[in-house]
């Protein structure tokens, strides 16, 4: 098991050393202060950045060519996914849009 200090850990971060011990201290980056000295293992802390990769997404995982899913209760094909992406945003478009004040209707100057 190799061992880091706390400049080594955070070379090996690459973050500044102070915010390493910010987050150490809260427990959001594994290490232990023993007397005056942080110390890190280098397993837990390839771990940790391991623990924050993202996730491979849903439709990367998707076998090409299958475009129609098959539905397990019956024997009838269900097209998969959810909305279509155009019709999403056209709905984010609508929430987004500026509101706009009505006219008055059937008012008359002279």
């Amino acid at each position: 098991m190799n061992t880091l200090n706390l400049l080594q850990a955070s070379a090996f971060l690459h973050i500044h050393k102070e915010e390493l011990r910010k987050r150490a201290k809260q427990g959001l980056i594994p290490g232990v202060k023993i007397g005056r000295a942080w110390i890190f293992l280098e397993e837990d802390l390839v771990a940790y950045i391991r623990a924050h990769y993202p996730e491979p997404r849903q439709a990367m995982r998707v076998t090409l060519g299958k475009e129609y899913q098959s539905c397990h209760s019956t024997s009838a094909e269900t097209p998969g996914g959810s909305a279509s992406r155009r019709r999403q945003e056209s709905a984010l478009d609508t929430l987004l849009a500026p509101a706009t004040k009505r006219r008055r209707s059937g008012t008359t100057t002279n």
